[in-house]
């Protein structure tokens, strides 16, 4: 069985090391921390992911 690839964020270039990597997977997105991947990751629902993607583009997080 084939594994998902863990996609890093195009704004994580450049030496930043604060990044996280996700992994989208059959109606879901796991995500974890680049530095730290031994500690595991969180999954959740694909439209809560996406929800919070736009919500950090119209700056809408409270």
């Amino acid at each position: 069985m084939h594994e998902p690839h863990w996609y890093k964020s195009s704004h994580s270039q450049g030496g930043n090391s604060n990044c996280v990597e996700c992994r989208p997977s059959d109606g879901q997105v796991s995500i974890r921390d680049t530095q730290h991947r031994h500690l595991g990751h969180l999954t959740v629902p694909a439209t809560e992911w996406r929800a919070f993607l736009q919500a950090l583009v119209n700056n809408d997080l409270h």
